[in-house]
């Protein structure tokens, strides 16, 4: 079985009523054989931001509040907390037989009605969905894994009901004309969710997010710092076979 953590940046608005440009998915894949010992390397990984950086175990890394509006992290030093989310994206780059996936929106130009949501997570399962059928995911494997997905407390409705409808109709264009319906049969229940505070995968994925979005749509601090540039240093980890032809692995809509 391989477990699907996605967390976003940016919201599902269309411009000119929405702030940001870009709207992001970001997934984090393990193999349940991998969890208990990434778990247990990520329980080392906090203890350790606790020692050096004064970074409580409770406290939650959520990166955009975590920069700009850091409330009683402002105990910690900006440059501090902006280290943080560097050696979170380091810690995650070392682990290798975990994969990342991240789907952009580019929301400018799209046609009002367009529905970010839907297109965004389609975009992402069918890369899921994808792999698993074609064995692409690096470290263990069963015999016949399937996949779970665990999402933070984003529309929990419309998801399930994606994912539902997605298991027995899902129709794709296909590069020779046409489309297809292309079903999930690798992706098994209702996405679970979850409370990212509750979640220490969660949180590392809040900060992948956060980063594949300074790339498109970067704060001035995060330019000025070369914050920006922090996404490409999960290369180890980026499954580049879901998006081969895009930089980093991403897929673009």
């Amino acid at each position: 079985m391989y477990l699907l953590y996605v967390d976003e940046s940016g919201d599902i608005g269309l411009p000119p009523s929405s702030p940001t440009r870009y709207f992001i998915l970001s997934a984090i894949v393990i193999h349940e054989l991998r969890w208990r010992q990434t778990l247990q390397d990520l329980v080392a990984f906090r203890q350790d931001l606790k020692r050096r950086k004064g970074l409580k175990i409770r406290e939650e890394i959520h990166c955009t509040q975590f920069i700009n509006n850091p409330g009683k992290l402002v105990r910690i030093k900006r440059n501090d907390r902006l280290d943080i989310i560097k050696k979170c994206i380091d810690w995650l780059n070392l682990q290798a037989e975990m994969s990342i996936i991240s789907v952009v929106i580019d929301k400018q130009g799209k046609a009002a009605g367009y529905d970010v949501f839907s297109h965004a997570w389609n975009a992402l399962l069918m890369r899921f969905e994808n792999t698993l059928s074609y064995k692409n995911f690096p470290g263990p494997r069963n015999a016949e894994d399937m996949g779970m997905v665990f999402s933070d407390n984003t529309d929990g409705n419309k998801l399930r009901g994606l994912v539902r409808k997605m298991r027995h109709f899902n129709m794709i264009p296909s590069m020779f004309g046409g489309s297809r319906n292309i079903k999930l049969n690798y992706i098994i229940e209702d996405p679970v969710l979850r409370d990212s505070q509750f979640s220490f995968m969660h949180q590392m994925n809040d900060v992948v997010a956060y980063c594949a979005r300074q790339l498109y749509e970067p704060n001035s601090y995060m330019r000025r710092k070369g914050g920006d540039r922090f996404y490409t240093r999960l290369s180890n980890v980026i499954l580049k076979v879901a998006s081969p032809r895009y930089p980093y692995g991403i897929v673009e809509l």
